[in-house]
């Protein structure tokens, strides 16, 4: 059941509405596994890649899956080598913090006077059980309710990313003594709890997917909370790469990208590598056309000789009695001399 969304920040930089391409199941149940992880396809990209390359590292959270966007910038941007680093959830905003990472594809909300963000899609959260839960008898199309699970006990791990602002549903786990047990470490130990059919644990889908066992199964949770997930950066770290990473996860071809990566700007910079030499001598060779003229250097040469021999200024002309110089010139006729006429 999706809820609005967290205030996540300063606006992002074009202020566009995200726009990340995902289908309509990965925008509520998060992006589904992929059949690789994507820190083994980041190993493979850089056992291929230049060392030398400058380069951009992009965190990610357990769930989540970079690949697809991770696919594209390597397509666009080949002279920038993307490291993918996967970091627990309340590890990505210290290591943003200490500039560790560039960007991070990580939980929400995060702090809008130091940080901006882009949600991506939302998470539902489910119920993770046993496989001999009665709960497993539903069909696994079947949800449930907080209320179905009021009377079990639920494991909260410690790096929970659901309940710092919701209740958590059901009774709280204890001892036999009746004494309230620690949270268990991490999420995998939560799963691996219930496992034993001592309880139950709420997750997002994307983690109930990750941590997955034979004898494990889930439901979907109607009125569970959500967990939204977003592309995050400092504000203050707002590069043209971080630009070109927003274009990538909105969905954005190349020709309609603002980045560096879009096909001009390429062009721009390879030309601007090669040397403003090649520039100045194309621009040496353009000559500008001879105002009120059409026919150039040829025309105004014609030009010159047909008002010559028209009689123009300082032109010649011969007549049949003698030679005159001078403007508008004529021949004299015969029988008569230069001068006064009578």
């Amino acid at each position: 059941m999706s809820q609005p969304l967290p205030d996540v920040g300063p606006p992002v930089p074009d202020g566009d509405p995200a726009d990340p391409s995902t289908t309509e199941s990965e925008a509520v149940d998060g992006p589904a596994p992929a059949e690789d992880s994507a820190a083994d396809a980041d190993a493979d990209a850089d056992a291929d890649a230049d060392p030398s390359l400058p380069q951009f590292r992009l965190a990610y959270v357990p769930g989540a899956s970079p690949g697809k966007w991770a696919a594209v910038w390597r397509e666009r941007l080949p002279d920038v080598r993307l490291v993918l680093v996967q970091l627990e959830a309340a590890a990505v905003v210290p290591a943003l913090a200490a500039g560790e990472a560039d960007a991070a594809i990580g939980r929400l909300p995060v702090d809008k006077e130091v940080f901006s963000a882009i949600p991506l899609y939302e998470e539902i959260s489910v119920v993770c059980f046993s496989r001999d839960h009665l709960l497993a008898a539903l069909d696994e199309e079947e949800a449930v309710s907080t209320d179905d699970i009021a009377e079990d006990p639920v494991w909260v791990p410690a790096d929970d990313v659901l309940f710092a602002t919701h209740p958590v549903p059901g009774v709280v786990p204890v001892d036999p003594d009746g004494n309230p047990l620690d949270p268990v470490p991490t999420t995998a130990d939560a799963v691996a709890t219930v496992a034993a059919n001592v309880g139950v644990a709420v997750l997002p889908m994307s983690l109930a997917r990750l941590h997955r066992r034979k004898d494990v199964t889930y439901r979907p949770l109607v009125d569970g909370p959500t967990a939204p997930v977003g592309l995050v950066w400092p504000t203050d770290g707002t590069t043209d790469l971080v630009e070109e990473l927003i274009g990538i996860v909105r969905g954005r071809t190349v020709n309609s990208s603002r980045g560096r990566g879009r096909p001009d700007a390429r062009q721009a910079e390879d030309g601007a590598a090669a040397g403003g030499s090649a520039g100045k001598s194309a621009k040496a060779g353009v000559k500008k056309p001879v105002k009120g003229g059409t026919g150039g250097a040829a025309g105004r040469s014609a030009g010159g000789r047909g008002g010559a021999k028209a009689g123009g200024r300082g032109g010649v002309q011969r007549g049949g009695g003698g030679v005159q110089r001078g403007k508008g010139a004529r021949p004299v006729p015969k029988g008569k001399k230069k001068g006064k006429g009578r």
